[in-house]
């Protein structure tokens, strides 16, 4: 049961959070579906779901606003463009470029790691418990092809539905780790083709 009602929790603090870092820079467009962030993980942009990348995420926000292209290959190199936006949301970076992901590597800077306390406080008390929650649900979940083959959870995102009519693109490994709930109607999030098979 608890699993069912951690994820609504966790993706209101996101959007908490989220609302926090807009106070200071209007122009970052609203988080749409913040439950899609629980559980996913991308070699580009950081592993784990935490303050700082979300704070990666929103600078993918802004430059989406400013119609700034702050990627290439894929998404998967950070170019100087990023590099920028991400030094006026209060991120610091690596001398140089990862080869292969480029400035995707950001840390919080002294001063943001102040303005944001309370938030990375709270946030990270919501990641705590999601992860107590789901913790015991591994050994019976289904884990997609991904999870299995040792992938980081990147990969083709397809479209999963919720009982109103909503929908997010979600890669199927990230589902299958645990539900991803719908702020609308507070039902899981389900692939289509996954559920007809499954019956």
């Amino acid at each position: 049961m608890s699993t069912t009602q951690t994820p609504p929790v966790l993706a209101a603090e996101l959007a908490q959070a989220w609302a926090d870092i807009q106070r200071y820079h209007p122009e970052l467009p609203d988080l749409a579906a913040p439950e899609s962030l629980i559980g996913e993980s991308s070699s580009a942009c950081g592993h784990e779901l935490s303050f700082e990348r979300l704070l990666h995420e929103a600078v993918h926000g802004v430059a989406a606003a400013r119609g700034v292209r702050d990627t290439s290959r894929a998404g998967r190199y950070h170019n100087r463009r990023f590099l920028a936006i991400a030094e006026e949301l209060g991120l610091d970076h690596p001398e140089e470029p990862h080869p292969s992901s480029g400035f995707s590597l950001v840390t919080l800077t002294p001063e943001a790691k102040r303005r944001y306390r309370p938030t990375t406080e709270r946030l990270q008390r919501a990641l705590k418990a999601h992860s107590a929650a789901t913790a015991g649900d591994t050994a019976r979940s289904f884990r997609g092809p991904a999870a299995r083959h040792g992938s980081s959870g990147g990969g083709v995102r397809v479209k999963a539905v919720c009982d109103c009519g909503r929908n997010v693109r979600v890669v199927p490994s990230v589902l299958a780790q645990a539900p991803i709930v719908c702020g609308g109607c507070g039902k899981p999030f389900r692939i289509p083709d996954v559920v007809a098979a499954a019956s």
